[in-house]
């Protein structure tokens, strides 16, 4: 009976990711899971592993932009189930979303003050996380590095208990695939380094010892990654341009969407610098006042230190490289750690609180989870009445099923006379809606490269009018050069061919 009562006693772990599972499977019912460029390289570059065991991406060059697991991981699941990734996508992001509420419930079973009633308004916040079910509607690498996390978190929790090589080794494992499924993985050795260094069962020796195992054990297969990347292309991390926001904009671009995790109402984003500088001086505090009072080996602290390594991590990078605008998918790997990170502590404090106050405070705490699962929950229901109507949005929703441009490249792939290269805004729908390969645009930026496509004598251009980007050179800027053939046009895309006459 016993025996029995130990597996019941999980039984709403097993339910809550039952839930996860199917609320991803739900949102993405309609027309798969979302494809966006990103899941197009992904895919593309996992159809290669699996079919030639290369890292050649759609566009015919090495895949230097994005490290090498996810694409490994889906090419894995390809060559097992002989099924495509754009195809498998639901399947493989509702498996992964209930793997991450398994692990987060099995680890705050664990937490100092374990508290039932926390854990199932936590899964619930997490099961109904609009910013969690859009990365898990998507084809991308945050639906792994995710989970990997959260792997991260009890394996550091491990070595924390019994302090040996073979418990670090566990983390160093972890920690060195999450480096190369995203270049964020970094941040795991940060936060590894951090508790190390909090951490005051160790002596100084074996301390310096432990984190030189960690650090240079982590960033083993990273190095290779960025090496072989080197060999293949000359460039390790692939062509990117320096920041043009400054470090006060992605503090404010972080609280924005820290306020939308929130739910807070728009209005609030007047606030969202000082929210976000909040969170990190909070963070940093009880970090340090954990550390000084000898308190540091908890799940608690491993998540807040990940919490606050990956968040100063994110908008530091910001600043000083340039992507796109930090946005929910780049912070979503700390949405969990930071959900638990600023709701941890009620259940501590509510435990020494006397009986008549404890049921008060009890009663606030579970008003304000419950009204902030409400708000989510609206949400969701709004963003799946479009997508049980429209599908995921991306490439693989009706807007594009339906577009006539589309169904003319799939039906008309002939026109293009072999050995003529093709150039298009939108390379990567090119490779998607008819698996042709085709070269992007140079990005205005790139001077050299504008200069050497101007050169060219013969090409054709597929210009998609509805994903113009201004960062590339487009339609207007090419006809002032290059004096371009019309060919098809159609409402929402045209063909072009060019022939070397130029533009006088």
């Amino acid at each position: 009976m016993t025996k029995y009562s130990a597996y019941l006693k999980h039984i709403d772990t097993l339910i809550a990711a039952i839930i996860g599972y199917i609320v991803i499977h739900i949102f993405t019912s309609y027309s798969g899971v979302g494809i966006s460029p990103d899941s197009i390289m992904y895919a593309s570059t996992a159809n290669s592993i699996q079919a030639h065991g290369s890292l050649i991406t759609f566009n015919g060059s090495p895949l230097t932009f994005f490290p090498v697991f996810y694409p490994f991981f889906l090419g894995v699941i390809q060559f097992f189930t002989r099924v495509n990734a754009f195809i498998a996508g639901s399947v493989i992001n509702s498996c992964l979303f209930a793997s991450v509420i398994f692990v987060t419930a099995w680890m705050m079973e664990r937490f100092i003050t374990h508290a039932r009633i926390y854990k199932i308004l936590i899964l619930t916040a997490i099961i109904l996380s609009p910013a969690l079910i859009e990365i898990y509607s998507f084809l991308w690498s945050e639906t792994l590095f995710i989970l990997e996390v959260m792997l991260f978190i009890l394996a550091y929790h491990h070595y924390m208990r019994l302090h040996t090589t073979f418990s670090l080794l566990m983390v160093v494992i972890i920690t060195a695939v999450a480096c190369i499924t995203r270049y964020a993985g970094i941040t795991m050795v940060g936060a590894g380094g951090l508790m190390l260094l909090l951490d005051d069962q160790l002596t100084i020796r074996r301390k310096i010892k432990h984190i030189l195992i960690l650090s240079f054990g982590s960033i083993s297969l990273l190095v290779g990654n960025l090496f072989l990347n080197s060999l293949n292309t000359g460039l390790s991390t692939g062509k990117r341009l320096p920041s043009i926001t400054s470090f006060s904009e992605n503090l404010h671009y972080a609280g924005t969407v820290f306020c939308d995790w929130a739910s807070f109402n728009q209005s609030s984003d007047k606030y969202a610098t000082a929210f976000a500088a909040l969170i990190l001086i909070a963070l940093i505090a009880v970090l340090g006042w954990k550390a000084f009072t000898g308190r540091i080996n908890s799940y608690e602290n491993i998540v807040i230190a990940f919490t606050l390594v990956y968040g100063l991590f994110i908008i530091l990078l910001a600043t000083f490289s340039r992507f796109e605008r930090l946005n929910s998918r780049l912070l979503s790997p700390m949405f969990i750690p930071l959900l638990i990170s600023c709701t941890s502590w009620v259940p501590d404090v509510l435990v020494m609180m006397k009986k008549k106050l404890k049921y008060v405070l009890a009663g606030v705490a579970l008003l304000l989870m419950l009204a902030f699962d409400y708000s989510t929950l609206q949400v969701d229901l709004d963003r799946y009445d479009d997508e049980l109507d429209y599908g995921v949005p991306g490439y693989s929703d009706d807007s594009w099923n339906t577009s006539p441009f589309v169904d003319f490249l799939r039906s008309h792939k002939n026109i293009f006379k072999p050995g003529v290269p093709v150039v298009s805004n939108a390379d990567e729908a090119v490779y998607f809606f008819t698996g042709m390969s085709s070269s992007l645009v140079p990005h205005r930026y790139f001077k050299k490269d504008v200069d050497k496509f101007y050169e060219r004598k013969h090409y054709y251009y597929i210009w998609f009018k509805t994903l113009d980007n201004v960062e590339l050179i487009n339609i207007h800027d090419i006809e002032k050069e290059h004096k371009l053939k019309h060919l098809y046009d159609l409402k929402d895309g045209a063909i072009f061919e060019y022939n070397g006459e130029v533009v006088k």
